[in-house]
């Protein structure tokens, strides 16, 4: 019966031009709009301006982000944008942007780590093994200043104190597998250890530990009272070092580092095109990116950096030239640093929330061959139902289509290639959503703006001194450019007018998503199935609504989504609401309006502060795995699906059918740990 369930499904979805590639795209856009766009689009100029952004250790609030945020600034004033600013937020260690509390800055000027090798004068340099002037990479963040001349001691892990017990830890340098902000407070503040060397195996991926030469980026804690360096080193430099320790070879170092985080500022770069529409212009279409990271970072993310950069200049340019009219809303373009800076921006500045419709968020989105990247069209979460998801979608299907008939020898009218670029098909994934980047501070529950996200995942050079500017693709640029720049200008210039042919598209997703539910409900207990359909009406019926927020839904087509509804009822066998009021039981919370943002936010943990440590440790939502999720997901969805009406069960039952069955208890277990420390508050 399901199998024919899902035959009906699909039968519906060909019959109403599910197979419309690309004359769907052209529905939305006219072929000229998007040829215009794509022969402006240069992935070569995007380039240029990454190889500049590489060269730069950008950490947030030091003197190398703001050069490049000077460079933006400059570059966007030249194409011509208009209201370019670079807007400072105190990054002095204690502000709070919602659930952000401000870093202080950071800045290094030199540190190097020599091997010494005993001669008769005494212990002499003999090897250098770390640089900041060559490889800044190789000083963890945060790092102080420092000197020590001191030896080498193994702690493995050094996560318990297991690992320190009888060594001679005090005084001198720890080598560890583990971030170095995981183990100062035992290594440097218990155990009295002079520095760190960690050989950290970050971002893990099926080439984790394949390439033993990656230096990987190190962090200490930002927040830590007690000063201490770190330097990161390979792989391979790390298990040299563990054999000689091993035979009971004496390996003594010389370290210095001048550094120290300091009162500064979050750089955040931002400019406009201006909306035509005098009822329109003050709504927005936000494009954004993170401009921070280590040098060189070039897919991460000064490939999302100079995408952007690029889309600005090509509208700007084809505006200016009279080839593209003006969009009826405005078109706003930010750089800050990853999460931290769109938090302060949000917090700081919240007339900026308020304006912004949709975001076309840009993080990684230039990994060449080489890097093994997959590119993803990423949808929202299933909290924020938006039709804006499948705009994205229609767009990246259709460089799908057009890359891969370029690519297989035959004529087609966007080949999106640059010259000096690769000429394969995109094969971009129209993907689920997934955390990680600025997006998910958007689509917060706090925000609740809807946010299409463009990534690479995976890229084996991430977070190394392997990311560099040679990995990255200018005709993966372009086309990352081009999906973006597409969604943005339809939606900058949506009305009730394009209502009928949005209709249409939201339709066909709707009958692609009904078929994967079909599918998922055969590995799911029939309670749990029965669930997951009510799930996806409600899912479809808010994508519908939706349009509302860009304009007033025509009559017609909600008499047309009734009967859309039923058939979709009919197939998933569903009657009554969602979740169902049966159902219904336990506490009702909303959220706390001082308390604006995600608990997973960059450098803090606001939860873990505000709860203490040991408390969240314990916390059986955060380590738990579900059929399509895992503990970070499913608490930050549920603190989303917190709404002032939905009950603790109504919760689980979204938060399960989006990423499969959990416990009621862990959800209200975790809700009350998050009204505990006032992030969301009890309904009476």
């Amino acid at each position: 019966m399901q199998t024919r369930a899902i035959i009906l499904c699909l039968g519906f979805f060909l019959i109403w031009g599910g197979q419309a590639q690309p004359q769907t795209a052209y529905r939305l856009l006219p072929q000229p709009i998007l040829k215009v766009i794509a022969e402006e689009l240069s992935g070569e100029t995007a380039h240029r301006h990454l190889e500049f952004l590489a060269q730069h250790h950008r950490m947030r609030g030091s003197r190398q982000f703001h050069r490049v945020a000077q460079y933006i600034a400059e570059r966007l004033r030249e194409y011509g944008l208009e209201q370019v600013e670079i807007l400072q937020f105190p990054a002095d260690g204690k502000t709070f942007y919602g659930t952000q509390k401000a870093r202080l800055a950071w800045d290094a000027e030199f540190a190097e780590l020599w091997e010494l090798k005993q001669t008769d004068t005494g212990w002499q340099r003999h090897k250098r093994i770390a640089s900041w002037e060559a490889m800044p990479i190789t000083l963890a963040q945060d790092s102080e200043s420092g000197e020590a001349t001191a030896d080498l001691v193994d702690v493995g892990t050094g996560l318990s104190e297991a690992d320190y017990r009888d060594k001679p830890v005090r005084g001198n340098l720890v080598l560890t597998s583990s971030q170095p902000g995981a183990i100062q407070h035992l290594a440097v503040d218990r155990f009295g250890a002079a520095g760190i060397l960690s050989y950290a195996q970050n971002q893990r991926t099926a080439w984790w530990k394949e390439n033993d030469n990656f230096v990987r980026w190190g962090h200490l804690d930002s927040f830590t009272e007690r000063p201490t360096f770190a330097f990161m080193i390979s792989l391979k430099q790390a298990r040299e070092y563990r054999q000689r320790l091993e035979r009971g070879e004496r390996i003594r170092f010389y370290a210095v580092v001048k550094a120290q985080r300091h009162p500064g500022y979050y750089d955040v770069i931002t400019a406009v095109i201006p909306g035509s529409d005098p009822r329109l212009r003050d709504e927005e279409i936000a494009f954004s990116c993170h401009l921070d990271h280590q040098r060189p970072g070039a897919n991460d993310n000064a490939s999302g950096s100079v995408a952007i950069l690029e889309v600005a200049r090509t509208f700007a340019k084809l505006i200016r030239e009279g080839q593209l009219p003006k969009p009826r809303r405005t078109l706003r373009f930010i750089w800050p640093p990853e999460i931290e800076g769109t938090l302060a921006l949000l917090n700081g500045r919240p007339e900026f929330a308020q304006r912004i419709k949709a975001v076309i968020h840009m993080d990684m989105v230039g990994g060449g061959p080489v890097t093994r990247a997959i590119f993803h069209v990423t949808r929202g979460p299933g909290s924020l139902p938006s039709f804006i998801y499948d705009v994205a979608e229609v767009f990246g299907k259709f460089v799908n289509a057009q890359t891969d008939a370029f690519a297989s020898g035959r004529d087609t009218p966007f080949p999106l290639h640059s010259p000096e670029g690769g000429k394969e098909a995109l094969q971009a994934v129209m993907a689920s959503f997934s955390m990680g980047s600025d997006h998910q501070v958007y689509t917060d529950g706090s925000f609740r703006i809807p946010a299409i996200y463009l990534n690479d995942w995976p890229d084996r050079f991430i977070h190394t001194n392997f990311d560099v500017p040679a990995n990255v693709d200018p005709t993966k640029l372009k086309r990352a450019g081009f999906i973006g720049a597409a969604s943005a200008y339809f939606l900058a210039n949506v009305t009730e007018n394009e209502a009928p042919v949005l209709w249409d598209v939201l339709r066909m997703q709707a009958l692609e998503r009904m078929a994967r539910t079909l599918a998922r409900q055969s590995v799911l207990p029939t309670d749990e199935a029965r669930l997951l359909a009510g799930y996806r009406i409600w899912y479809e019926t808010q994508t519908f609504e939706s349009m509302q927020r860009f304009f007033a839904i025509p009559e017609s087509l909600r008499r047309a989504f009734t009967e859309f509804e039923q058939r979709m009822r009919q197939i998933l066998k569903y009657e009554g609401p969602f979740p169902p009021r049966s159902r219904a039981s336990g506490a009702v919370y909303r959220r706390s309006p001082k308390v604006k943002g995600p608990m997973s936010v960059f450098g803090y943990d606001y939860f873990r502060d505000h709860l203490g440590r040991e408390k969240a440790s314990r916390m059986r939502l955060l380590t738990y795995r579900g059929l399509w999720g895992a503990g970070s997901e499913y608490a930050y969805e549920a603190l989303n699906f917190v709404d002032g009406r939905r009950t603790v069960t109504e919760i689980r039952d979204l938060v399960s059918a989006e990423y499969g069955p959990i416990p009621t208890e862990l959800v209200e277990e975790y809700l009350q740990a998050l009204a505990s420390i006032g992030v969301v508050q009890k309904v009476k």
